[in-house]
């Protein structure tokens, strides 16, 4: 899938079972990025498709569906990944914090730190181009099991994500959304706007299309991880009381037994 909207082209590459990278490249420049090194061979032939070299390679996390590919296809790209990761992590060119700020694809970059999917998970914000690439700290309809990482630990790193401007793009990094969608529907099923998104995914998945990347209006919106602190999802829930991030712990417990 391609979209050309921003000022860069931003391709989503099935990569493995289900995982998804993506590739960033800015025509005005002759750069691309790879937001994680999931499968070689996946991403290879895109690039060779396309005639695009990789100058940036960005990691979002260690594990090795999200940097398997990384030994065949650094090449002579700068390699980035996070400081506090470094030491499970690939070797990295550049080691990179919550905060930092880069320039990727003549984009500036951001970095967040999201942990809770594992301790050191790290997003990169791209705001010009209305893109995160989130890993799996959000996903569409969901976010990581926890690894590592606490229910309220995971809790602030996805607000941090749904304070950014509505239309943000999630670029997550699994095929993860029809089983999510099925979750959500579990917890909410008076949400409209869930119902509708439902249909879409699943006209999507018939056809052979991703589902990724989402908007983040929409998962605002539908999302029940990113709605732990709504008074209606919490009435429904019996938890009309409870903290936010303690209602997050359920939801989120709930989904690893669904």
């Amino acid at each position: 899938m391609t979209n050309t909207a921003s000022p860069v082209e931003l391709v989503t590459v099935a990569c493995l079972r289900d995982n998804y990278a993506f590739l960033v490249h800015n025509p005005a420049t002759g750069e691309t990025a790879l937001i994680d090194a999931s499968e070689a061979s996946s991403i290879k032939a895109v690039l060779a498709q396309r005639g695009w070299t990789l100058t940036d390679i960005l990691l979002t996390h260690h594990h090795d569906d999200h940097v398997g590919g990384l030994a065949s296809l650094r090449g002579d790209a700068r390699v980035i990944g996070a400081k506090a990761d470094a030491h499970r992590l690939p070797p990295l060119d550049l080691a990179v914090s919550e905060g930092d700020m880069l320039q990727i694809c003549g984009q500036s970059a951001q970095v967040i730190d999201v942990s809770g999917h594992t301790v050191g998970h790290i997003a990169f914000y791209m705001p010009d181009a209305a893109l995160v690439f989130t890993g799996d700290s959000l996903m569409a309809l969901g976010c990581g099991r926890l690894f590592e990482g606490t229910p309220a630990q995971m809790w602030q790193s996805l607000l941090k994500l749904r304070a950014l401007p509505a239309q943000t793009r999630i670029c997550s990094g699994h095929e993860y959304t029809e089983s999510n969608a099925r979750f959500a529907a579990s917890l909410d099923p008076d949400n409209a706007d869930l119902t509708l998104r439902i249909r879409a995914i699943e006209t999507a998945r018939a056809a052979g299309r991703p589902t990724v990347p989402s908007e983040l209006d929409e998962e605002r919106r539908t999302n029940p991880f990113l709605r732990a602190d709504d008074a209606g999802l919490k009435a429904h829930l019996g938890m009309k009381d409870q903290p936010d991030a303690e209602v997050f712990a359920h939801i989120r417990a709930s989904k690893d037994k669904f």
